[in-house]
């Protein structure tokens, strides 16, 4: 406690009432919360296992537990998502599922409702019903209310899709994502069920309170009721999710719902140089605020902010891996400290070129998901399994893969028997009767497929689940996985699987140290998503990625790239009136740097195949203009010659190291 500034003991002791800590950007929020925790347990106000703390990735709640060590004994530290999981899977008969409740990931719920869609359809249209009805299930409404609400018509198909949609969800026994809040609120109107989740959590601890939605937002309320035992840690200018249901104005509806609220405000932040700090607030200025907080830092000004125009994309990537060359043979910055951020995914290319062609280290991050690879699904599926058998969607995801001769013909016969019976498809498998009415050759396929999840859930059993990583990797090689999943690819894409599936081995092997019962164990590998995806941690590489997959990162060089109107502001936003989201998305990237910022744009860049000539970015206008080194106004631009010159520097540092 000695060393927290004072602000930061007020937060981490305020008990009398709600209290909403606004935590600026670099202002220590994860460790008041874990001194908190640590605090209400020393200090005999609660027990541990009366006390959760709420983050929105499992990544997150990982640190959070290192963080507390034994002191945090039985504190309940999980996602939103996980949170819910907890209040349905001891319900299911109240919710319309039966026992062995599975859930379904993002991709098999596309998968779900592009078979309800025309068989046209392309995938843009797919994914909008399921965002669609993702907001119905957020907004608290069942199918048939969205009908009666739906005022356009997307939102009228989404709507009507809903319902079969639901239909099939209860037919595979299964939740999607959505459900584990929308679901879990309906139970706790259940006076029995909500004294029990109240009495079982006195003490609500909610990070990233800012990226909460509407039906987070209800379930908080529902678990914290009438009690003072609540303290929420947000910042409204890092909220950059509202395209998934973020709503920053839940902060201030704090202050309505709870009228004993406290406020306290993290202010001083402990990560960026002045200069940075400065140019982080005049940007987040031009934003309303519904609480005004002014980030300081004694960290001295530190080096101006540099803002560079180049005259192509290209040219811009080859100076920033110079500079970035430089950094770490001149100024001894360790490759891991640098990172190239981006607003899209698209920006990647002409970087990795670049970087590729001077030999430096590095990985991307935020584009597409390591879990959004076959293998890696697939893979996650088969242990859902083995560890679950009455799990219904990863039944029907693998049991094909490798193929079994187990075509949709005995898959819909699997899926008949199992609605009438009310038995899981591995018990259908399994039965008798329905291996007497199909085909000698389904129920032959069949068998096998369960012996086989037989088999190495004994070996699990026997082993403990210590042996995750070593077992999955002698399933992949009994069934021929990667042969199969790879026979139309070429080398590289082979390749990169193999290397998919080594990491995948390695993470359940980490996954299996972490001491966690079946049931948490297969939480985490049916609710892992990109975020968690922590191969990279620690690792000396340049870090390339979104600014989306930036937050909550820090580094000592940040080079900010593509600083231009309809990048950064993005059109799309701009037009759908999310102007200040962007610009709190702006603001991520700005304050994600320690010691030096470098802000850059283009003349000319090639965006899907043609040339554009885009205008610089509004938000470099409000920059304060004491703290930037804006050369180009002055008069100038970067010339062939400085180029040279900083490849001649870059040489030099490396010959001297």
């Amino acid at each position: 406690m000695s060393s927290l500034n004072p602000a930061q003991r007020h937060a981490v002791t305020h008990i009398e009432s709600p209290l909403l800590v606004l935590a600026g950007a670099g202002s220590g929020k994860t460790r008041v919360i874990t001194e908190k925790i640590k605090w209400l347990i020393s200090q005999a106000h609660y027990a541990p296992d009366q006390i959760a703390a709420i983050t929105f990735t499992n990544k997150a709640a990982k640190e959070m537990r290192e963080r507390l060590g034994r002191q945090a004994g039985e504190v309940v530290v999980s996602t939103f998502h996980s949170l819910g999981w907890q209040i349905l899977k001891n319900h299911p008969d109240l919710i319309g599922r039966r026992r062995g409740l599975s859930i379904l990931d993002q991709y098999s719920a596309f998968d779900l409702i592009k078979e309800l869609l025309p068989s046209n359809a392309p995938n843009d249209m797919i994914w909008a019903v399921q965002s669609g009805i993702g907001r119905y299930k957020d907004g608290g409404l069942d199918a048939n209310s969205a009908v009666t609400v739906a005022t356009d018509e997307a939102s009228a198909q989404s709507a009507q899709i809903y319902q079969r949609y639901d239909e099939r969800l209860k037919a595979l026994n299964a939740v999607d994502f959505d459900d584990l809040i929308a679901l879990p609120l309906v139970l706790l109107k259940d006076p029995q069920i909500r004294a029990h989740w109240q009495e079982k959590i006195q003490y609500l601890l909610v990070d990233e309170y800012q990226d909460t939605s509407q039906a987070q937002y209800q379930l908080m309320q529902a678990l914290v009721g009438e009690r003072p035992g609540l303290t929420a840690v947000g910042d409204d200018d890092q909220s950059i999710y509202g395209w998934r249901g973020a709503r920053p104005d839940n902060l201030s509806h704090l202050e309505r719902d709870y009228r004993t609220l406290r406020v306290i405000k993290l202010e001083q932040n402990y990560r960026s140089a002045g200069h940075i700090l400065s140019s982080a607030n005049h940007l987040i200025a031009h934003n309303p605020h519904a609480f005004e907080k002014k980030l300081w830092s004694d960290l001295g000004p530190g080096e101006r902010v540099s803002v560079m125009s180049y005259a192509t994309d290209q040219d811009e990537a080859e100076s920033v891996a110079r500079e970035v060359f430089n950094a770490h043979h001149a100024h001894q910055t360790q490759w891991g400290q640098c990172a190239i951020l981006y607003r899209s995914n698209q920006q990647a290319r002409p970087m990795e070129l670049a970087l590729r062609e001077m030999g430096i280290p590095y990985v991307v991050s935020g584009g597409p998901s390591w879990f959004d690879a076959r293998e890696i699904r697939d893979g996650l599926s088969y242990l859902r399994l083995i560890l679950n058998p009455s799990d219904n969607p990863a039944f029907m995801r693998v049991a094909n893969a490798p193929r079994r001769g187990l075509g949709s013909v005995a898959m819909a016969a699997l899926g008949r028997f199992s609605d009438q019976r009310r038995l899981s498809f591995f018990e259908s498998a399994m039965h008798n009767q329905f291996n007497q009415e199909i085909q000698p050759k389904a129920a032959q396929a069949f068998r096998g497929f369960t012996n086989l999840l037989v088999d190495f859930n004994d070996q699990i059993e026997r082993h403990s689940l210590r042996s995750l990583g070593s077992v999955f990797a002698e399933l992949i090689e009994h069934i021929d996985y990667l042969d199969w999943v790879s026979s139309n690819d070429d080398p590289k894409q082979k390749d990169r699987r193999r290397k998919n599936l080594k990491d995948l081995c390695g993470w359940l092997t980490r996954l299996g140290q972490e001491d966690l019962s079946p049931d948490a164990l297969l939480a985490r590998l049916a609710l892992v998503a990109g975020p968690d995806d922590d191969r990279h941690d620690g690792v000396d590489q340049v870090r390339l990625m979104t600014l989306h997959a930036a937050k909550g990162l820090e580094f000592d060089r940040v080079w900010l790239v593509g600083c231009e109107e309809g990048l950064l502001p993005h059109k799309r936003s701009v037009e759908e009136g999310q102007l200040e989201e962007e610009r709190r998305l702006m603001y991520v990237g700005i304050t994600r740097a320690r010691r030096v910022l470098n802000l850059s744009y283009c003349q000319q860049r090639k965006r899907l195949g043609e040339v554009i000539s885009p205008e610089p970015s509004r938000f470099l206008e409000e920059l304060p203009e004491e703290c930037i080194d804006w050369p180009h106004q002055k008069g100038r631009e970067p010339t062939t010659g400085e180029a040279a010159k900083a490849n001649i520097a870059a040489l030099k540092a490396l010959l001297e190291d």
